[in-house]
């Protein structure tokens, strides 16, 4: 902001900024005075709705830098070249927190990375783990629920959130995650981020391929035990987002190595279980990581409202050479990220700086509404149209996905390998000895608020199916705790 006078919103000089306009000394404030009434206004309407998810978080721009050829999978410009650089801002979050909550917590990570690229704004929209608790987004208003505060108490209940755990037995692996070492990262640097999703790449010979993203940190993995973040989490509760910003300040720059699991995608249907599903991971024997990239954080917000509180996310958003896979997880967030902005933040929030395109303008039909800044001017907004304005390019982004049967609800389907809980068990297995003590714990703490004992041994069922030692060490530590 340039030095000179205060002024109005209207931009006209303001005299006083320290006394409202009264009746006399001492007397009724004029409802003449319109700065003080601008400045009230202004003031009712500073908080837009927090987003209902992920509403506590961090942001940071940065660049993400091509390091290996992929144009063999995939025809997107901004990775057609090693070495070529592209504008980002990733957005950091926990998921089930309001916005005041404290970061040192035991809750997944969001990683919303936006690039700017000059066929548009690609947005991955991932997490700090590869699975997550749920494979059917219409399942996704009831697991927050469970997160959320309870509507009669007014807290997080135990209850609430093993009870439907215990019902989704798709959440096992995920939750053996989350109550494992790294459920709670020491701060955002430290972590590793993930597409999570399946995603298509196709490249210029029209091939499909089925991918998945993962962000290796090159700060090193660092967590919190429970009792180091309770300490944390009271006396610092901006501890993660301050960690970041200050790094970049100092030019700490953080980084992470950017790679890719890539499945031909005729191998989908015949794959031992099923490629689209949240709740599982692609073993790297079956499809090694293949490097492409280097993402680096290396300036801060200006402005966390305007930057981080408004900045958007879309799995929808693609460029050409990229595209969504049938994951149906992933297709009701390809509505419902969108639809949240667009009623939390307002229908033009593409427009704002931190949103819109950088590389490329925006060319649509789409007037009006609220924040609209009237960049059309008198453009018209239909199409065909015979003015010389925006037209299709009759290429689509993605290579289209055969589709055969009936419409209706339907069960995920069901490969050879199917299950919900071998690869929670798997995961256990792969843990030290200290690993596994460290996880019973977390759990058997967190189940021992439970209040009904049905709920209690329904949730603690599901480990014992991923491993049976699992289970029998939980229980065991639930009795303890509940003597």
């Amino acid at each position: 902001m340039t030095q000179g006078p205060l002024t109005t919103e209207a931009g006209a000089p303001v005299a006083d900024n320290q006394n409202s306009e009264t009746a006399g000394v001492g007397g009724p404030v004029l409802v003449q005075d319109q700065l003080l009434l601008e400045k009230l206004a202004h003031f009712n309407r500073e908080r837009i709705p927090e987003r209902v998810v992920h509403a506590r978080g961090a942001g940071a721009y940065g660049t993400f830098t091509v390091t290996a050829d992929v144009t063999r999978y995939t025809r997107a410009a901004f990775l057609s070249e090693v070495g070529k650089q592209t504008e980002t801002f990733l957005r950091f979050s926990t998921v089930a927190g309001n916005l005041g909550a404290a970061d040192a917590v035991r809750d997944p990570r969001g990683f919303a990375l936006k690039f700017y690229t000059e066929e548009g704004n690609y947005d991955l929209v991932g997490n700090n783990t590869p699975v997550f608790f749920i494979r059917d987004a219409i399942k996704f208003p009831d697991f927050i629920h469970t997160q959320k505060r309870d509507p009669y108490t007014g807290s997080q209940e135990a209850d609430n959130v093993f009870d439907f755990w215990g019902l989704s037995p798709e959440s096992t692996h995920q939750v053996t995650w989350l109550f494992g070492d790294r459920g709670i990262p020491a701060s955002y640097r430290h972590m590793d981020g993930f597409g999570s999703h399946t995603y298509q790449w196709n490249n210029e010979a029209g091939e499909a391929f089925w991918v998945k993203y993962h962000f290796k940190t090159d700060q090193g993995i660092k967590n919190l035990t429970a009792e180091e973040a309770e300490i944390l989490a009271g006396k610092d509760p901006d501890s993660h987002q301050r960690d970041l910003r200050e790094a970049i300040e100092r030019g700490d720059f953080p980084s992470w190595t950017v790679s890719v699991q890539v499945m031909p995608a005729a191998e989908a249907a015949t794959y031992r279980f099923n490629p689209f599903d949240l709740t599982k991971v692609w073993p790297h024997a079956d499809y090694p990581l293949i490097e492409f990239g280097k993402l680096e954080l290396n300036r801060n917000p200006e402005n966390i409202f305007a930057e981080v509180e408004q900045s958007v996310f879309s799995p929808a958003h693609f460029v050409p050479g990229i595209g969504p896979s049938p994951d149906k997880m992933l297709q009701g967030r390809l509505f419902a990220y969108g639809d949240a902005h667009r009623y939390r933040v307002g229908i033009n929030a593409d427009h704002l700086p931190v949103n819109r395109p950088h590389a490329t303008e925006a060319r649509t039909h789409s007037r009006d509404g609220f924040l609209y800044d009237g960049r059309h001017k008198g453009a018209k907004n239909y199409e065909p149209n015979s003015f010389g304005g925006p037209f299709q390019t009759d290429r689509a982004l993605w290579q289209p996905v055969a589709v055969t049967g009936v419409t209706g609800e339907t069960v995920t389907p069901v490969h050879a390998e199917d299950n919900d809980f071998v690869q929670a068990g798997n995961l256990y297995r792969l843990m030290s000895e200290d690993e596994k003590e460290r996880l019973v714990k977390n759990l058997a703490n967190a189940i021992s608020g439970v209040t009904r004992d049905d709920i209690a041994d329904r949730a603690i069922n599901n480990f014992r199916q991923a491993d049976e030692d699992f289970g029998k060490r939980l229980e065991a530590a639930v009795q303890a705790l509940r003597g």
